[in-house]
């Protein structure tokens, strides 16, 4: 296990990278992706210290160096501190993820809004995303370089009857990346990368997924299954590869061609 893992691209050698809700799911395996391409890692959470130092782990598994930070993202003293703290730690950063999100995941229908879920959803995915890319991309901006990628949704395409909130706050995530494409160019690129469904373990635990919207889903996507957080770990990445290198302000969809959208 602690041998380099070789069948992945070298993207991130000598580079510094920080996930944000890194403890688990899709953000625990772009942390560990980044690393196996060579990054040194902060792995941002929460409240889950035991999953963050699980994603550790993992990452010195592979050979990588990773350490972790603490943040609640709704609180802007709490991302100043962060972001101090990760500056310090790695003198600046390279690539900042932003893959921290509530997506409503308990409920069911929109008749079980409430306005707490609405308070607590916004806060979060519109609030914490707008300050981290704020408080990172300036540092950036003064460092004179870095990439930043918002973790978006598909669900932006149709909308979500089941959790109207979520849908809008991925949709105002498309807001704050373009805003700040234009405000950090040409020094610092911001896009968004939107996966339509993976399956994590929260996904694989809702009830409306094990009782027939997986089957539907995956018979109305093109490709014929559902993806684990592992397999688009690279792709989401890629945004803050040489690669992008002219590419900000875009919205680039991994859905299995569900949604097929158009220009």
């Amino acid at each position: 296990m602690s041998e380099k893992n070789t069948s992945v691209p070298r993207r991130f050698e000598g580079r510094t990278v920080l996930v944000t809700g890194a403890g688990t799911g899709f953000g625990a395996e772009i942390a560990v992706r980044a690393a196996q391409e060579g990054a040194r890692v902060a792995v941002h959470y929460r409240s889950s210290a035991a999953g963050a130092d699980g994603t550790v782990a993992r990452i010195k598994d592979v050979g990588g160096e990773a350490f972790t930070v603490q943040a609640d993202i709704t609180v802007h003293q709490d991302i100043i501190r962060m972001a101090d703290e990760v500056f310090a730690r790695f003198g600046g950063l390279n690539a900042l993820v932003n893959n921290v999100g509530d997506m409503a995941g308990e409920q069911t229908s929109w008749r079980d809004l409430t306005e707490e879920a609405v308070d607590h959803v916004l806060a979060v995915d519109i609030k914490g995303t707008l300050l981290c890319v704020h408080e990172f991309g300036s540092r950036m901006l003064d460092q004179g370089h870095g990439a930043i990628v918002n973790i978006g949704s598909t669900v932006i395409v149709r909308g979500s009857a089941r959790a109207p909130q979520y849908a809008a706050a991925k949709y105002g995530i498309l807001g704050i990346t373009k805003s700040y494409a234009q405000a950090f160019a040409p020094t610092v690129r911001v896009n968004t990368f939107a996966p339509g469904f993976i399956e994590t373990e929260t996904l694989l635990g809702r009830a409306d997924w094990k009782s027939g919207r997986r089957e539907d889903m995956i018979s109305r996507t093109p490709m014929r299954r559902i993806p684990g957080p592992a397999e688009l770990a690279g792709t989401a990445l890629f945004l803050a590869t040489d690669d992008a290198s002219h590419m900000t302000g875009v919205y680039l969809n991994a859905d299995g061609g569900f949604n097929m959208l158009g220009a």
